[in-house]
């Protein structure tokens, strides 16, 4: 593909800057609140808060991170963890847990637990849900990323319907990162919930219905334990494409949209008054993926080449519109394994990629997986392009997201991928042990090395993953990321989301998974 055609199609994708100018400043916001509450002010009771989402919700996948936007939502709402992470630290706070006690060694954590809970059934809440729902999560038919932290949890003291001990088979540096991501489930109604007709939790919302390829509609939990919601509902309403989405909000039938193209996203806050939502402690990392398996891509010299083919800049700036920034290690900047010098290693140069082709020998064709799904059409013509730059041909293989995901668990692509992983905004141990392209175990890249799964065990299997021996690991990690090469960062990218100025007071985890609980609509400015 020419630069020409490629500068074309980015022009399509950014070309609203032209018309609509910079996005004024009250558009531009970090925070939860859109609507805003004058001091003392209440927030206001009642009404149907239309949640615009790509995909259908799927009770397949329902405890995978990151496998769509409306499984995760419905987690957050309708379910509940023990503790729950802030966005701007990983200190973690009370939620169905009240406090907690990490033995010295690490290989023991007594919680305590709320005594005014129940499920949305009228159960109480006790001990042994938090044992069944984390035996439960590692039975399947889920594939949920903290899988290997939950086996690691060798025995439930449940004694105390009001008290759980965990015991652990090593200390768990990222045990806070499972019990944030974990939900409690209902284990009397699990095989409702595997069918996708019972969910039945302890969250600030009921589910009531699904019309598949629809909508999901969910209703305040009038008992909920930390205090009813301001909404009367909220709707899940399903799009089949970005377009739509921006459409239904731009004519008022949404209220918050969430999986617009960054184009739409700017026209919507820039020129018709929706508010902007930068969701930070959420972020995302857009990446190259390498299947080792295939001959060619088995030359590191190969692999070099591709990380110094790739133009970051351009797509972090063209395609995301500076959401964003460019990275060659996965850490967001805040993380204890963040350093700034680790980015300056692969920029672009075409010559030395091109040297490195040369010392390689000539290449066949290698297939680039892509979601249809989101930018990555465009963020694929644009690697395409650079690659062809230093001669590494290359053929552009869409696929659904739900293949696209099948292949990222299975390791099945045999070439090059693109899609974006999380993790690296948990414990530094979390990317190592629990993210499918990372995981020493087993990854997507079919990558393979003792020396890397030692550092990922060293890093895991300390209490305190701030502690000088988890940071030495860190820095084993990013060496074997920066040396090895089995995935090429391109970089750290912020999600956006926009929403009608009648809507106050939205939250999200690190997961990017909205929280509705003290969420509020005002009629005034309603579109």
């Amino acid at each position: 593909m020419s630069h020409r055609t490629v500068r074309l199609l980015l022009l399509a994708v950014v070309g609203v800057m032209t018309v609509s100018g910079c996005q004024s400043a009250v558009s531009q916001l970090d925070d939860t609140t859109t609507a805003s509450l004058t001091q003392g002010q209440s927030a206001p009771r009642g009404g149907d808060l239309r949640v615009g989402v790509l995909g259908d919700l799927s009770p397949k996948t329902f405890l995978q991170i990151g496998s769509d936007a409306l499984n995760g939502s419905i987690v957050s709402n309708v379910y509940d963890t023990l503790i729950r992470y802030a966005r701007d630290d990983l200190t973690p706070k009370p939620s169905l847990a009240k406090r907690w006690t990490l033995a010295p060694d690490g290989l023991e954590l007594s919680l305590d637990l709320r005594d005014d809970v129940r499920f949305h059934n009228g159960r109480p809440f006790v001990s042994a849900d938090v044992e069944q729902s984390l035996k439960a999560y590692l039975s399947g038919p889920w594939k949920p990323q903290f899988k290997r932290t939950a086996a690691a949890i060798t025995a439930f003291d449940t004694a105390d319907p009001h008290r759980v001990v965990l015991h652990f088979a090593h200390p768990l540096s990222n045990i806070f990162d499972l019990l944030d991501s974990a939900p409690i489930i209902d284990a009397q109604t699990l095989p409702q919930l595997k069918a996708g007709t019972t969910f039945n939790g302890t969250g600030p919302f009921k589910f009531v219905s699904w019309q598949p390829n629809s909508s999901v509609r969910l209703e305040r939990n009038s008992q909920y334990w930390d205090g009813p919601p301001p909404l009367d509902s909220v709707t899940f309403v399903e799009a089949t494409d970005q377009q739509s989405l921006y459409t239904r909000l731009r004519t008022g039938q949404l209220d918050l949209a969430y999986g617009m193209t960054y184009h739409d996203q700017q026209l919507a806050t820039g020129r018709y008054g929706f508010r902007s939502i930068t969701m930070k402690g959420a972020e995302q990392q857009q990446y190259v993926g390498i299947d080792l398996k295939n001959s060619q891509l088995s030359d590191i010299r190969l692999r070099q080449a591709i990380a110094y083919a790739l133009d970051r800049p351009r797509i972090i700036g063209d395609v995301f519109r500076d959401n964003g920034y460019v990275v060659n290690a996965p850490w967001p900047k805040w993380s204890p394994a963040y350093r700034a010098a680790d980015n300056t290693r692969y920029r672009r140069d075409v010559a030395r990629a091109k040297a490195l082709v040369a010392a390689h020998g000539s290449v066949a064709p290698i297939t680039l997986d892509y979601s249809t799904r989101g930018v990555d059409r465009i963020i694929a013509q644009i690697v395409q392009s650079n690659l062809k730059d230093v001669g590494i041909p290359v053929i552009l293989r869409p696929n659904d997201q739900t293949r696209q995901a099948a292949k990222l668990i299975g390791g099945e692509f045999g070439g090059l991928w693109l899609l974006q992983h999380a993790f690296a905004q948990f414990t530094p141990s979390t990317l190592a042990v629990s993210a499918y392209p990372f995981n020493a175990a087993k990854n997507s890249s079919n990558y393979t090395d003792a020396e890397y799964a030692a550092a990922a065990t060293t890093a895991w299997s300390v209490p305190n993953g701030e502690s000088d021996i988890a940071l030495s690991a860190y820095r084993k990690l990013t060496e074997h990321f920066l040396n090895d090469l089995f995935l090429v960062e391109i970089g750290v990218v912020f999600q956006p989301l926009a929403t009608s100025p009648s809507v106050g007071n939205v939250d999200w985890d690190r997961r990017n998974q909205f929280h509705f609980a003290t969420t509020y609509l005002t009629k005034k400015g309603r579109h």
